[in-house]
């Protein structure tokens, strides 16, 4: 296993720290307690795939920026108008569902690990607002939290990315993007990240012509791999002085 020194971790949150589909379903079924599965799993589709429409027409330059909670908001009309709903204060509790969303049961206690030896930068396509919600509503923890609604545009655009870098103060090859996406760690490539799968049941998995650095089970074997690979390269710039010395002599 080969890998640069690291100096900070740059983690996608939707789908890689949180459930996105199981925080979206379940606002449906509130939307209406009466869905059977395959519905509700229809519905879901329904949102899931304008949120992805909108947003690559934005990156197509087919239309303008909008945030996320404008997108959220058009697709959460979109599952009212399909299960006959027209309950206006309904609708925009649905299209926040987007800030209720569950963490992985290894999120938390992963963050808090890699925040010992690493300066964690939340990097998401959620909006500055959403993102808040959600970061509280999970637990989760960041040394810095940036939104893709700073670049105004979404990943995989490389200028999301290079407010990671320019907020770092680091060089791209010193950072390490860690997501559940193949389709965002490849941006994050072209930008010159390091990179580290996290393998999801909601993620994009790599084929056999992506080339990442990192392959991991959850955020515990991420933690793991990197005690491995960084431990040669001595302290990092979030660990203590005296954590180091510590670690070195009960090596």
């Amino acid at each position: 296993m080969s890998l640069p020194p690291i100096d900070a971790l740059v983690v996608d949150v939707l789908g890689t720290l949180v459930d996105e589909p199981a925080g979206i379903r379940a606002g449906i079924r509130e939307l209406d307690p009466t869905l059977d599965d395959l519905r509700a799993e229809q519905l879901l589709s329904l949102w899931q795939q304008h949120i992805e429409r909108e947003q690559r027409r934005i990156l197509d330059g087919v239309r303008p920026y909008l945030t996320s909670d404008h997108l959220a908001l058009e697709a959460a009309r979109l599952v009212a108008d399909a299960v006959g709903v027209d309950d206006p204060n309904a609708v925009a509790s649905l299209a926040l569902s987007g800030r209720r969303l569950p963490p992985w049961p290894d999120t938390v206690a992963g963050l808090a690990r890699l925040a010992e030896r690493f300066p964690l930068i939340g990097l998401s396509n959620a909006s500055r607002t959403a993102l808040l919600g959600l970061n509280a509503h999970a637990g989760l923890r960041w040394h810095q939290a940036l939104s893709a609604e700073d670049a105004r545009t979404y990943k995989p655009d490389p200028a999301v990315y290079q407010l990671a870098v320019t907020v770092s103060g680091r060089p791209p090859e010193r950072l390490l993007m860690v997501a559940a996406h193949a389709w965002d760690l490849r941006g994050a490539q072209r930008l010159g990240l390091r990179t580290a799968y996290v393998a999801r049941p909601v993620g994009d998995p790599p084929t056999s012509s992506d080339g990442f650095d990192l392959h991991a089970d959850d955020l515990a074997d991420l933690a793991d791999q990197l005690d491995q690979v960084q431990g040669a390269f001595g302290r990092t710039s979030a660990e203590p002085e005296s954590a180091a010395r510590r670690r070195k002599g009960s090596a």
